[in-house]
């Protein structure tokens, strides 16, 4: 079996509603992302032999599926009625939202990106990695 990862950098602000501590309010992380692809096959042919994905590939879906819509934006639970109301004003002020369907954990978080990642590209991911602080990360694989 071979194993891949390629790691990525992020800026983001987020709240957690009905969170006991700080997190309840409005704050930003400077997330690493590290994304595992797995495959016990390696390209047999072409421009890709012997790989098992480009990683200048993996950068790009990555890139447009992860990092372009979540870059620099709040990320909100869209099932919140606060979040939402937060990011209906923050599109009425020109910036930049990324709803998703669940709490804005790192932990749901990871499982939203594997997901996106893995079903809706097909890319062969096997984990998200996923720190919101230098010394604390969530690891999500099925």
């Amino acid at each position: 079996m071979f194993k891949v990862s390629k790691e990525f950098s992020f800026d983001m602000a987020h709240i957690l509603d009905g969170h006991d501590g700080k997190c309840q309010n409005l704050h930003g992380h400077t997330y690493k992302l590290q994304v595992e692809v797995m495959s016990a096959q390696l390209h047999q042919s072409g421009a890709k032999k012997g790989m098992v994905v480009d990683f200048s590939d993996l950068k790009t879906v990555v890139k447009k599926f992860i990092l372009d819509p979540m870059d620099h934006a709040f990320i909100y639970d869209n099932t919140s009625e606060r979040e939402c109301k937060i990011a209906r004003l923050l599109v009425e002020l020109d910036s930049k939202t990324f709803g998703i369907p669940v709490r804005t954990t790192a932990e749901e978080m990871s499982r939203f990106i594997f997901n996106r990642l893995k079903h809706d590209t097909g890319l062969p991911v096997s984990a998200i990695r996923l720190w919101e602080t230098p010394t604390s990360f969530c690891e999500y694989r099925e």
